[in-house]
């Protein structure tokens, strides 16, 4: 039955953030009063859709344990992996007790705080009745050139071009058997990476451009700015 359908949310946490040049990974690093993951699970909380959320975590995370978040009702510990996949795939079997293989999976990044319920509630409804899901994505407005080196080889149409964001929404069943198919494979960088390699087609759907992720330090500043805008 369709009515039974359930949505779950995955956030990979187990990352370092070796780009932040910071004390600890960019996911604690603190942002208008909390943590940039506590800021992401409240996002995502406050969409009020999901039956839970798994969030992937280091086991040699000592930060973690210390948030209030990490034992709300609706937050599942799940263990990392040394890749983003890795991170994905443990998070969806700690969910394979209660989820079911049509269930619709959408997967978060950790540093992505500024996601509005807006979207969240867009995504769903536009790949609610797809057969295969799909992702958040923003339109290139740049010129992009190829390059070797530091030489430009050749200018890239950029009406085909789109920045993949979160969330990236797939069935349950589908996103599993992805990822273990393509377990260890490097060019799996994100969801729709994985089901492509099964030869599937994942849609595009428009998302905001203040869905961004933070990076390098200063995109801490911008996602302050942001979340404050939004208000």
């Amino acid at each position: 039955m369709k009515n039974a359908t359930k949505f779950w949310a995955i956030v990979p946490a187990a990352g370092v953030g070796k780009r932040m040049q910071a004390d600890r990974p960019k996911q604690y690093l603190p942002l208008t009063g909390k943590t940039v993951l506590e800021q992401t699970l409240n996002r995502l909380l406050q969409a009020d859709v999901f039956s839970a959320i798994a969030v992937a975590i280091s086991k040699e995370d000592p930060y973690w344990p210390e948030l209030e978040c990490s034992i709300h009702e609706k937050v599942i510990t799940a263990s990392g992996g040394k890749e983003r996949a890795d991170s994905v795939l443990s998070a969806l079997k700690s969910l394979r007790k209660q989820a079911s293989d049509d269930d619709w999976v959408l997967v978060h990044d950790a540093a992505r705080p500024c996601i509005t319920s807006t979207d969240i509630h867009f995504l769903i409804k536009s790949l609610n009745n797809d057969d295969i899901g799909g992702i958040l994505a923003l339109s290139s407005h740049d010129t992009l050139k190829n390059v070797d080196g530091i030489k430009i080889t050749e200018t890239i149409d950029r009406s085909i071009i789109w920045r993949a964001l979160t969330p990236q929404m797939f069935r349950y069943g589908m996103l599993k058997h992805a990822l273990e198919a393509a377990e260890g494979n490097p060019a799996v960088t994100d969801e729709a990476s994985a089901l492509e390699m099964q030869g599937l087609q994942p849609k595009i759907v428009e998302g905001r451009p203040d869905n961004i992720k933070i990076t390098r330090p200063e995109d801490l500043a911008l996602a302050q700015f942001y979340m404050e805008q939004q208000k």
